[in-house]
């Protein structure tokens, strides 16, 4: 049975025009009319995401070595992967003060990573994404958001932009996750990386690793390599109809002003004094909904991809924590 976190089917919310002071929200009557249309032009770009999504990924962190006779240890798993995302019924009513109120629209989802080989769970993730309007005070034009809860004590709320294109494959930047000591500028390539961190070259063998069945150096260079391959793969013998991008951030870059992180005090706080265990304090995530044509008479596919960045602090430096995916629409 698919993995699912959504409202009870009789559960609407009631939206800004129809709460006041004086009474609960009503249950609206339905309405005979093209719900999938309807549905699709609230949730605009979001709307795409509706559906369980299954496919493989790559893992790749940090994180701290206790006792330390060294800081940290590398874990690199090929993953498998599961995401439910469910519509919210009705429009979700935000009161303003300085701006007047506004309805967002949403999906929950839920989300489940494990290791290709051993099927051990690594990651499970509830959250919701919603689709925010253009707002005059603050002057943010339309945004997504996503609020997601992480068991290991994270939460987190990343915001920014989204784009439906027509036509053509999305450009997957390379990307890596070579750590970067406090107020140091980035390690400037591979090689000097390894230097400092031997974890990263999979020829020199240690104790400070796990290198997960199907991982290879390539990937370990540019983690993105692995999404790059499997669009590559994708598109053989077709072409993508269309694309929808999102990007989110909790570094208030693009939109100004919204987002975060919080973590629990073991997370935070320590004794030790470089700081907490290990701290999240950055996430950016780009997600691709993709429409590939269909070939020989048969229909459309549609496929998810992401990268996501956690960026992780212990001991004086920034750890990056990257997870990618590709996911087929079941």
């Amino acid at each position: 049975m698919s993995p699912e976190i959504a409202t009870d089917s009789d559960f609407v919310f009631a939206g800004t025009e129809n709460f006041t002071a004086a009474a609960a929200p009503q249950a609206q009557p339905a309405v005979a009319m093209d719900v999938a249309a309807q549905q699709a032009n609230q949730l605009g770009p979001l709307a795409g995401l509706i559906g369980t999504w299954k496919g493989h990924g790559f893992n790749a962190i940090w994180r701290p070595h206790h006792p330390a006779s060294q800081d940290r240890f590398l874990m690199l798993n090929r993953t498998d992967e599961t995401i439910v995302f469910t519509e919210i019924n009705g429009p979700i009513p935000n009161r303003g003060l300085a701006n007047p109120d506004i309805d967002m629209f949403g999906v929950t989802y839920l989300q489940q990573i494990a290791d290709a080989t051993t099927h051990q769970g690594l990651h499970i993730e509830p959250g919701i994404w919603a689709r925010v309007p253009h707002t005059t005070d603050p002057n943010v034009p339309e945004t997504v958001v996503r609020m997601a809860s992480i068991p290991h004590g994270t939460v987190i709320l990343a915001q920014g932009n989204a784009q439906i294109l027509q036509g053509g494959p999305p450009h997957i930047p390379d990307n890596n996750i070579f750590p970067i000591f406090f107020g140091q500028p980035p390690l400037p390539d591979f090689a000097t990386a390894a230097g400092f961190f031997p974890e990263l070259d999979l020829s020199i063998p240690t104790q400070f690793r796990f290198v997960g069945s199907g991982v290879n150096q390539d990937m370990v260079k540019n983690p993105n390599r692995v999404l790059q391959d499997a669009l590559a793969a994708s598109l053989q013998g077709t072409h993508m109809a269309s694309r929808t991008f999102l990007h989110i951030s909790t570094t208030h870059n693009p939109i100004q002003g919204g987002g975060g992180l919080a973590n629990t005090i073991f997370l935070e706080q320590s004794h030790n004094p470089s700081g907490g265990n290990a701290r999240a304090v950055q996430v950016d995530a780009t997600f691709w909904i993709q429409t590939i044509a269909g070939t020989g008479g048969q229909p459309d596919r549609h496929q998810l991809q992401y990268t996501q960045l956690v960026m992780l602090d212990f001991n004086q430096i920034h750890w990056p924590h990257v997870t990618v995916g590709t996911l087929v629409k079941q």
